[in-house]
């Protein structure tokens, strides 16, 4: 179990901002919670951590969004979510998970570029379904390397304009069975060991808190809103991808 006080001083607003995530309420913070981890230890060892404690999240946002995911979209993102992994698994080791945090980065901040430039017109066709399948296996993977598969998937969610709670439910699902297929590739990786699995107990209690807080506010803000800080975490999610890839 790890016992350095820095490690936890950054694990700690890692965990509490990866809750929030998982109820949609910030969502595109969730992905700052490895590479915050990572400021104390390398990549794999934080995204090991980290994984007995999205199975509790995961468990949480299911139970207070399970009846809302939109099931059509669903079919669609989750095969290509799960292919993602696969392809996590066989590529883990080959490419550094610095070189896919700074893509990863540099990507959302182009696409957060061409939003601002570009905004959506209200009667603008949702995006193609290839896209969507594309993207969903992109996130996937990031998902696999580093618990970065936010901002992938979000490309074609946002255009959708789901209302939040919709999209909260849907990304709920599609996390919760991208995270649970990790498991085994882990363990099979040799990730999952006592000493990380004792240091994800003892984060463990904070857990439910950022879940519950953002349950709370996601039923609560105007969709507005709800996107504005979504955008807020994308741009410094994507910000702190791209410098991890770069330094």
């Amino acid at each position: 179990m790890i016992t350095d006080p820095w490690f936890y001083a950054v694990a700690v607003p890692a965990v509490l901002l990866m809750g929030l995530s998982k109820t949609g309420f910030g969502a595109g913070f969730g992905a700052l919670a490895v590479p915050l981890m990572a400021l104390a230890v390398p990549v794999p060892q934080a995204a090991a951590i980290m994984l007995p404690l999205l199975a509790i999240m995961d468990g949480l946002g299911l139970a207070a969004f399970i009846k809302e995911f939109d099931r059509k979209l669903i079919r669609l993102i989750l095969p290509a979510g799960l292919l993602g992994t696969v392809i996590g698994t066989l590529l883990f080791g080959v490419l550094p998970a610095k070189v896919v945090a700074g893509v990863v980065g540099a990507i959302t901040l182009l696409f957060l570029a061409i939003r601002t430039a570009f905004p959506p017109r209200a009667d603008a066709p949702p995006p193609p379904r290839w896209l969507g399948f594309g993207l969903a296996t992109v996130s996937g993977f990031t998902s696999f390397v580093a618990h970065a598969g936010g901002p992938p998937i979000s490309f074609y969610m946002l255009p959708l304009r789901l209302e939040p709670v919709r999209f909260t439910a849907t990304m709920a699902v599609f996390f919760a069975a991208v995270n649970a297929s990790k498991w085994i590739p882990y363990a099979w990786l040799g990730l999952i060991d006592l000493g990380n699995l004792a240091t994800s107990a003892a984060l463990a209690p904070l857990a439910p808190v950022g879940v519950w807080a953002g349950v709370k506010l996601v039923r609560r803000v105007s969709p507005q809103l709800f996107y504005r800080l979504f955008a807020i975490g994308m741009l410094l999610t994507g910000s702190k991808l791209l410098w991890d890839g770069l330094r």
